[in-house]
């Protein structure tokens, strides 16, 4: 483990040493070091340093959420953050959130060889996603050994002998979990308490999020905001985005609008969730007329040849337009594959456009255009 672990922290400095190079090398540009903080619309203080400008940027990025429950203060835990320093395989980690981090860290650490609980306060996994999503995801974490508790209404924690007494109220199994560990991947927070937004009257909304428009512009002229800290967006690529969306308007005057873009994400399970746009269960809300269609990995050549059969790819497309509204793929290369339907959804192309399409054998791609001819009126 100390080995993953510096390998791991290696990676991540060399990543930002790059960036910070580039950037003192980048003519015209001066880095400070120092927290940054808003004395008035304009100005910012950093350190001994005042600087005023026309036009200022933020990018401040988030942390992990630290919940309101019994016993928090009473007990080590982990962050994501603080987890990736361990150099010690957890003998029993507590996974408190069922959702992609949590998800993500308890499939790792399971392989790493822990004992691994996930407690969750909803009825399922990942409730974000489509209910089979969920289902196939479960059996996916519970065949590798991970324990898996949902509908843990009440959780609280205590000081054990051993670790960590987790206490959850569920519909079964038992009431308290001990764990040498604790994770808590309840959902992330923006770092914006301590910016003096305030004094430059930039508007947050109730959870701390920067209150943008369609072109990423505060309530006040000058100031934008993007990244995590906007609540529009809470991955790298739609980060980088939203730069390329501002750099777009300001320098070469375009129109450019985040609702203009088709959200892609990923769950980095193995095998890994690729979605893009709607869920199925989103895009019947809407009450359109759809359609839509499944074909299991059991019947994807490249996930046979592979021996890794596990999941299921879908689509949910507008039946009257043609246009793809949705689509997930959680098997082998699914977080590769989605790109091509999201490629076509984003460019706004009726799903028969990709249907036509001749992609390679043997791939997971290759049965996309299968899936496709397969769509059949959702009811």
């Amino acid at each position: 483990m100390a080995g993953v672990q510096a390998r791991a922290a290696a990676i991540s400095a060399k990543s930002r040493g790059d960036v910070e190079a580039w950037l003192r090398g980048t003519e015209h540009c001066t880095v400070f070091t120092a927290h940054a903080r808003f004395v008035g619309p304009d100005t910012v203080s950093v350190g001994e340093a005042t600087l005023t400008a026309p036009r200022i940027f933020i990018n401040v990025g988030g942390r992990a959420s630290v919940p309101h429950m019994p016993g928090i203060a009473d007990v080590p835990f982990l962050t994501n953050s603080t987890l990736l320093e361990r150099k010690q395989v957890p003998k029993h980690l507590v996974v408190v959130g069922g959702s992609y981090v949590g998800l993500e860290f308890a499939q790792a650490f399971r392989r790493f060889g822990a004992d691994v609980t996930v407690v969750e306060m909803g009825p399922r996994l990942i409730g974000h996603e489509d209910e089979d999503v969920s289902a196939a995801v479960q059996e996916i974490m519970e065949a590798e050994g991970i324990a898996v508790r949902t509908g843990a209404e009440c959780i609280s924690l205590a000081p054990h002998t051993k670790g960590v007494a987790v206490s959850v109220k569920c519909t079964e199994g038992d009431p308290e979990i001990i764990g040498s560990d604790v994770l808590l991947a309840v959902g992330r927070r923006p770092n914006t308490d301590d910016l003096g937004l305030d004094k430059a009257g930039v508007a947050v909304d109730a959870r701390g999020y920067i209150t943008v428009d369609d072109f990423l512009a505060t309530n006040i002229p000058g100031i934008w905001a993007l990244g995590d800290c906007n609540g529009r967006g809470a991955f790298t690529h739609t980060a980088y985005n939203d730069f390329e969306i501002i750099a777009a308007n300001l320098l070469d005057g375009e129109q450019r609008r985040v609702s203009d873009r088709m959200l892609g994400y990923a769950l980095y399970i193995d095998p890994p969730l690729g979605r893009v746009g709607m869920t199925e269960t989103q895009a019947r809300a809407t009450g359109r007329k759809l359609l839509g269609a499944k074909r299991l990995m059991t019947r994807v050549g490249r996930a046979i040849e592979k021996g890794e059969t596990q999941g299921f790819m879908k689509v949910t497309v507008d039946a009257e337009t043609n246009k793809i509204l949705g689509a997930a793929i959680l098997g082998t290369g699914g977080d590769e594959a989605i790109h091509g339907i999201l490629d076509i959804a984003a460019s706004g192309q009726p799903y028969t456009r990709l249907q036509r399409a001749m992609p390679i054998h043997p791939t997971v791609s290759e049965l996309i255009p299968t899936l496709l001819g397969d769509l059949k009126p959702l009811t």
